[in-house]
């Protein structure tokens, strides 16, 4: 397939852009450097509203900007039901989980599974999430990068320099506050630029978007009757919405770069409006993707055509820089980059608080007191993010994109079943250490188990979760009585009650 140039002009748009963002950086980076309250959670001084758009921006990657629309474009809009899970999840959150939060002035998500359980399920959460996210860096800025590249003359591994160190930059300097407003801004990019997609196409179509609508009918690209067959688990609505329940539920909890906006914001009402402006933002993500993809389906029926052998991961890029005028592309695949940089950004920022916090903090205060919590957590957001940088490059230059699929998913599989911890944790009182350890084990067996006899993510979720939940709870009625400790505060019966915390 032949490439496209990508033009002076949308160079100039995308230069702009990234400049732009490391300004963030560089405007926060005095008031990052005071503490680590400021560089993890900003004195919690960001307004409801910018934390919102940033857990927005953070939960939707440069993959979802391109794969959603895809996902429309091949099927239906289907998925889009389990971006309805959101509107459940977030009472839930505001009820039960960032009540705790709030409370222990956690930096880490960890830090209640210590003080719920035990030291090792604290390091054990911390060290998966942060294994899982350092292999994460590198996967979202190869994916959108190599679909980009596949349609245009662009460097992959220049771009991939560019992006990915840039974002590195700013997420050093400008600590969680430049996370954040450089998510604002890169949520206001990400949205205008799928809104100017679906504009532009509609617009480029004989008839408009009545034609849209009478090919989204005539090819049942909504939803069909074959979405409620049990018999094709991959487009079967109830297990779509339960397995993106489940995952939803494990980036709001038992993910530390969500979780660490929580503290941002300076009381609970906040926090709590935060969540709901993200759930309203959500909501709008599934007409505007996925509409994005009804839209590009119609366009190529009626308007245009793709090489033969075209690859549909790289549709959006294609009909941006083929179709759209120059500058508005550039902007367009600026708002692409923008969704993989605040994705990136903040799982630097947030692998660097678990690293200080939930080890250097913990464990080691007293060997490393030569150096200061924010040069060290400097030094980690720049070790991982150049590892992540070179694994992208590395992909981008070798075939080792299955090995690399292989890590994430091995890390990956430990990550809704913690999410099973935090419930459990929260919703019983039974629940202990040892149930927990054993727990895990046998639910994550379960889950490889699954994972192996069927390709479908959203069954594996929901196994991982419920089997993490009961085995934990079963299994800790079995417990000696030394594994029990006080957990008056730090459960859902008794969130009203004294905290008093235990001893290390």
């Amino acid at each position: 397939m032949t490439k496209v140039g990508f033009g002076t002009l949308n160079w100039i748009v995308l230069v702009v852009y990234l400049l732009a963002m490391l300004g963030v950086g560089v405007y926060f980076t005095k008031k990052a450097s005071k503490n680590t309250d400021a560089f993890f959670k900003a004195k919690s001084s960001i307004p409801a509203w910018a934390a919102g758009f940033s857990i927005y921006a953070t939960t939707l990657s440069a993959i979802t900007f391109m794969s959603t629309p895809e996902q429309a474009y091949l099927k239906d809009w289907a998925y889009g039901v389990g971006s309805l899970s959101i509107i459940i999840i977030v009472p839930i959150l505001i009820k039960y989980y960032v009540p705790f939060f709030r409370k222990l002035q956690v930096t880490t998500a960890y830090e209640y599974l210590e003080e719920r359980f035990s030291p090792i399920i604290r390091v054990l959460g911390s060290a998966l999430f942060m294994l899982y996210h350092i292999g994460r860096v590198a996967i979202v800025i190869y994916l959108p990068i190599i679909a980009i590249t596949t349609v245009s003359n662009i460097n992959p591994i220049l771009i991939a320099c560019v992006v990915g160190g840039l974002c590195i930059i700013y997420t050093f300097m400008g600590g969680i506050e430049g996370v954040i407003w450089s998510d604002v801004i890169q949520g206001f990019l990400l949205l205008g630029g799928a809104l100017l997609v679906v504009l532009i196409g509609v617009f480029s179509i004989k008839g408009g978007f009545g034609t849209v609508a009478a090919d989204a009918i005539a090819n049942h690209k909504i939803l069909s009757s074959q979405d409620l067959n049990i018999g094709d688990l991959t487009k079967f609505l109830p297990l779509i919405f339960a397995g993106q329940f489940f995952n939803t539920v494990y980036q709001y909890t038992g993910s530390q770069d969500v979780v660490q906006r929580y503290q941002t914001t300076a009381t609970q009402e906040e926090t709590n409006k935060s969540l709901w402006t993200n759930a309203f933002l959500a909501l709008i993500t599934i007409p505007l993707f996925f509409g994005m993809g009804t839209v590009l389906f119609s366009f190529y029926k009626n308007s245009g055509s793709l090489p033969t052998g075209f690859n549909t991961s790289a549709l959006v890029p294609y009909f941006v820089i083929t179709e759209v005028p120059a500058g508005i592309a550039g902007l367009i695949i600026a708002g692409i980059f923008a969704a993989a940089q605040s994705t990136i950004a903040s799982s630097l920022n947030a692998i660097s608080s678990c690293f200080v916090t939930d080890f250097k903090q913990r464990f080691f205060d007293h060997k490393w007191k030569n150096i200061s919590d924010v040069t060290l957590a400097r030094i980690v957001i720049i070790i991982t993010g150049l590892f992540g940088l070179a694994m992208s490059i590395y992909l981008l230059i070798g075939n080792a994109s299955k090995t690399w699929d292989l890590f994430l998913t091995v890390t990956g599989l430990f990550g809704v079943p913690i999410a099973g911890v935090f419930a459990v944790g929260i919703f019983t009182k039974r629940a202990n250490t040892f149930g927990v350890i054993l727990g895990l084990i046998a639910s994550i067996a379960v889950t490889v188990y699954v994972q192996q006899t069927n390709d479908s993510s959203l069954i594996v979720a929901t196994v991982a979760f419920i089997t993490s939940f009961l085995f934990s709870y079963v299994l800790s009625f079995f417990a000696p009585k030394k594994y029990v400790h006080n957990i008056v505060g730090l459960t859902a019966s008794t969130v009203n009650e004294k905290y008093v915390k235990n001893a290390k």
